[in-house]
């Protein structure tokens, strides 16, 4: 159990490093107000930006030592303090003292997440949804999406990080969702794989996923996109389990209501990350 604690602590801390580094290359990038549909073949061309996914491959290997030696209850929940890890990474690097604003909203989130999952308990579902499901979860995931950057283009700062923030959660959550059924279709055949739609479809979410994402990291401090991505991902997975995977969640009783105050606290936490602080990062 040792193990898998300090290797899932020193994940966190990699995917933190990772992420900051990515968001201070994002951030030397001209700003502009409308979504940067360039942005992404820019950073692909400088070298801190590739240096960002050093760390992040670094941490994928913890993640996967430290899921091996201990149970995903445990695992998870230490990855989510690379949150605050980033938080006061990009506060040293920029050479400022930490927002309070952010630490409260990422508490308050990450305690609204961790309610939100396990008082909803997900049960498991089907594999592979039919495409009448997939296209109603494009529909949806879609037009979530549409509307968080159209809310965000004439915005600014933190609020404008926060909506795409919530857009690149959404479309991370969409990915894993299409990652679990090109899996469960997999069975050796290459060809089959190749041709599969679905398998086009992750790829598209994907780019797009770190289109946004890095689009997001360009506004503000670094708490309100990644707090609203953080809280967003397992959000949209756990809905959409629920709508194309069939799985059941547990909403009988009181339970409905907990699930009520859990979606309120991620909701209240992602608010905050995307209000103005009393200082900015420059």
């Amino acid at each position: 159990m040792i193990v898998a604690v300090v290797a899932a602590l020193f994940a966190a801390f990699c995917y933190a490093l990772s992420t900051t580094i990515q968001q201070r290359a994002a951030k030397r990038q001209p700003p502009r107000r409308s979504w940067d549909l360039r942005l992404l073949w820019r950073l692909l061309r400088t070298w801190s930006w590739q240096l960002g996914w050093m760390p992040s491959a670094a941490a994928l290997l913890a993640q996967a030592v430290a899921l091996r030696h201990g149970p995903l209850a445990v695992v998870q929940p230490l990855l989510s303090t690379g949150l605050f890890m980033a938080i006061l990474i990009e506060a040293v690097w920029a050479r400022r003292p930490v927002q309070r604003r952010d630490l409260v909203a990422t508490l308050l989130g990450t305690a609204g997440l961790a309610a939100f999952l396990a008082t909803a308990a997900p049960s498991a579902g089907i594999d592979d949804p039919p495409a009448t499901d997939w296209w109603w979860v494009a529909a949806g995931t879609g037009g979530a999406v549409a509307a968080c950057l159209a809310a965000a283009r004439p915005t600014t700062g933190a609020a404008r990080g926060a909506l795409l923030g919530v857009a690149t959660g959404i479309l991370y959550g969409l990915a894993s969702a299409l990652i679990k059924a090109v899996v469960s279709r997999f069975h050796g055949d290459l060809l089959a794989l190749v041709t599969d739609p679905r398998l086009a479809a992750l790829v598209v979410v994907s780019l797009v996923g770190v289109q946004v994402n890095q689009n997001a990291f360009q506004s503000g401090r670094i708490a309100a996109p990644l707090t609203a991505l953080t809280l967003t991902e397992p959000v949209t997975g756990v809905v959409v389990g629920a709508t194309a995977f069939r799985e059941t969640l547990s909403l009988a009783g009181a339970r409905s209501v907990l699930v009520g105050v859990a979606v309120a606290a991620i909701g209240l936490g992602v608010w905050l990350a995307g209000t103005p602080a009393r200082t900015t990062a420059r």
